[in-house]
């Protein structure tokens, strides 16, 4: 099969880049990485990618704090010299434009700790032991123009338990961030996925299932 060329967007430390890292390592995913991309300097991401021996980028975001379609515009550029064809928000904390969005129409993912549409933005971890939810989760979404408001693809529910903290939930939301990011992009590199509006549905997938889950357990 064919390896899939992905663009990975970063900011920060970049765990969910290694994951895309492990999984291309031990063969699950079909996909290499074209380039690794950070709108900081420092961030540990890019030594993640340079490990990995892959293209490790800098795109300073100065100067461009209200012209993100200015700053998207350098981003795409760097994107099409790498020759990308899925471009993957990893802790990308800035908010993209249309510029980026029609380059790569359909092509842009993103996670986020939660399970959307419920709690969207930042913090949501934090919200969702305030609100007293029983589960929580994450999401694998195509990216819009909204802030986490795209077509959903896979979802991982997690327990939250009567003595969560926000760091505990966050830590246990992230093991299985780092499991459904990489099935989502192995999706997308089969061609399984079909958007229907708001409905993302996968090809050959499972139909009918009676399972659920219940929390908390008696």
């Amino acid at each position: 099969m064919k390896k899939i060329k992905l663009g990975v967007l970063v900011s920060g430390r970049g765990s969910n880049l290694q994951a895309i890292i492990d999984n291309i390592a031990n063969g699950s995913l079909s996909a290499e990485l074209g380039v690794v991309i950070s709108d900081q300097a420092d961030a540990f991401a890019l030594e993640r990618a340079r490990a990995h021996g892959a293209p490790a980028v800098h795109v300073s975001a100065k100067g461009y704090k209200m012209k993100r379609d200015e700053y998207d515009t350098l981003l795409v550029k760097e994107l099409q010299k790498h020759k990308v064809e899925l471009v993957c928000l990893a802790g990308f904390m800035r908010i993209i434009s249309l510029t980026l969005i029609q380059a790569y129409p359909n092509r842009i993912l993103n996670i986020h700790p939660a399970l959307l549409p419920a709690f969207p933005g930042l913090h949501v971890q934090k919200a969702a032991i305030v609100h007293g939810v029983k589960f929580s989760g994450c999401t694998v979404h195509f990216v819009d123009q909204g802030i986490d408001s795209g077509p959903i693809i896979i979802q991982a529910a997690v327990p939250v338990l009567d003595d969560d903290t926000e760091s505990r939930l966050s830590e246990r939301i992230l093991k299985q961030e780092h499991k459904i990011y990489s099935r989502a992009i192995q999706l997308f590199a089969e061609g399984r996925l079909r958007v229907e509006g708001r409905r993302v549905t996968v090809d050959s997938g499972k139909t009918e299932s009676d399972e659920f889950l219940i929390n908390p357990q008696d």
